[in-house]
């Protein structure tokens, strides 16, 4: 698709829904970094939010673009913000997550610039109190390096190819879609780069229910299903039924579980595996995945496990 040529070079995008609190003070730290940015822009999105959010946004309308959803339709709302983007870049937050400062969104444009072969830049995510928010998507390490994903509350990605690769997967709804587009990039050539200089806070840890049972193992079954060959996706799906099942059990969330578990399997995917060097890329998933190399951890007490 030919796009206009914009004087843009970053687009922030971030979604809420119902967390008017929250959107309130990200919304006011993108106001505050991006005061001497005159080539940033703002997309917040609203996913049908019913505690006023959508009125709150709406009144900074003057110096930011408010896409309004007519149902939460998850990650699929942050699609509808993406291609309003106009920017060379998109950086991607949530609504409880904002860059530290403003040579994160400095940093971010440079590497881009600079970097033909780095599609996306992974962020260094950390809490409020500047503890890092250590997950198995990108290094556990304070290097800049090639990352096999990145977290979705703060990374930056060229948007032409987010575009190409069909931006999030809406069917996905929530968790694993980082997992889904981190693949998509990789067939598409590009690196992921993980700057921990780029640092974004992401002030709230997500409180257990049943979103993280049974997204999470629907969405990973999905992604196992249609990259690995067999015999290998027979026992990372086994291994994905137990892990499911185990935090089922840890969250009461049974139902859920055996919902996530029809989902998975009556859904219909089509077969495109993986080429070894690229499932070699994309190891770290297949331990997640990997009920051995879970318990193995577990054992030696080497880290802790982030579903």
């Amino acid at each position: 698709m030919n796009r206009i040529k914009s004087d843009i070079n970053l687009s922030v995008v971030f979604l809420n829904y119902n967390r008017l609190k929250e959107t309130r003070k990200t919304t006011l730290y993108l106001k505050e970094i991006l005061s001497n940015h005159k080539n940033v822009e703002v997309i917040a999105v609203d996913n049908a939010s019913t505690d006023k959010s959508q009125e709150f946004l709406k009144s900074q309308k003057d110096w930011l673009t408010v896409v309004e959803m007519q149902k939460n339709v998850g990650i699929a709302g942050l699609n509808e913000g993406f291609k309003k983007a106009s920017g060379e870049y998109i950086l991607v937050l949530d609504d409880d997550s904002h860059p530290y400062d403003e040579t994160t969104i400095d940093l971010i444009i440079n590497i881009l610039d600079e970097n033909a072969d780095v599609g996306v830049v992974a962020c260094q995510i950390e809490f409020s109190d500047g503890s890092p928010f250590r997950t198995w998507h990108i290094p556990g390490t304070d290097q800049a390096g090639e990352s096999m994903a990145f977290v979705g509350c703060g990374f930056a990605i060229r948007r032409n190819l987010f575009e190409s690769v069909g931006w999030f997967p809406e069917e996905f709804f929530l968790y694993q879609n980082e997992v889904e587009v981190a693949i998509r990039v990789a067939l598409k050539g590009y690196k992921i780069w993980y700057e921990p200089k780029c640092r974004v806070v992401h002030r709230e840890y997500p409180k257990r229910n049943w979103r993280q049972v049974y997204f999470p193992t629907r969405n990973s079954i999905w992604i196992i299903r249609r990259y690995f060959p067999y015999p290998v996706f027979l026992y990372l799906i086994a291994s994905r039924l137990f892990i499911g099942f185990v935090r089922a059990v840890q969250f009461r969330e049974l139902v859920w579980y055996f919902k996530a578990v029809k989902d998975a399997f009556t859904e219909k995917i089509e077969h495109d595996i993986l080429p070894l060097k690229i499932r070699n890329q994309f190891r770290t998933f297949k331990e997640q995945n990997s009920i051995a190399h879970q318990l193995k951890n577990r054992i030696l007490k080497k880290k802790k496990i982030l579903f």
